[in-house]
């Protein structure tokens, strides 16, 4: 966590003074990211809430993303840009917040089902006047899930800070 406290502290500075809201969806980092906005004294200013969507149900009833939705986007590959962008868009809609990110990955020791190896993840923001961005991560590591974890959290909240610059 401690990597993850000055970007959420500098996350934090940003959104407060902007009058901003961010909710989260998140899956391989199984909550950092949330946790680490959450520490921040006076979160409730911005952070409107999250979840670890980490199965297909997660995301049907906590998200309300059935498959119908993703195939008609062309999102039916979990870790995918077109999936986490569809998300972070939906979890934006879903909350009214200003911001919303997604995080989906293979944190290992083992790849996804889907045939992406160990260390990767695709993150999404979904922002004010129609913004939007996808990017993928690789971290080179196949067998340690905790630091895959931590790099990935990581990952996203610069994705958020870079936006709010």
């Amino acid at each position: 966590m401690q990597t993850l406290l000055p970007l959420a502290q500098e996350i934090a500075v940003l959104l407060k003074a902007r009058g901003d809201t961010v909710a989260v969806s998140e899956s391989s980092t199984g909550g950092l990211v949330s946790a680490a906005l959450l520490s921040v004294p006076g979160a409730s200013a911005y952070f409107l809430g999250g979840a670890v969507v980490y199965t297909k149900k997660a995301r049907e009833v906590l998200i309300d993303l059935p498959a119908e939705k993703l195939i008609a986007a062309g999102a039916q590959k979990p870790l995918s840009e077109a999936f986490v962008t569809l998300l972070s868009g939906t979890l934006r809609d879903q909350f009214s917040s200003t911001w919303a990110l997604a995080e989906i990955g293979a944190t290992g020791p083992a790849g996804s089902r889907y045939g992406d190896p160990a260390g990767t993840a695709c993150l999404a923001i979904a922002g004010p006047d129609g913004l939007s961005q996808a990017v993928t991560v690789s971290t080179g590591v196949l067998d340690d899930r905790e630091a895959n974890m931590r790099a990935f959290a990581a990952a996203s909240l610069r994705l958020l800070l870079e936006n709010l610059k």
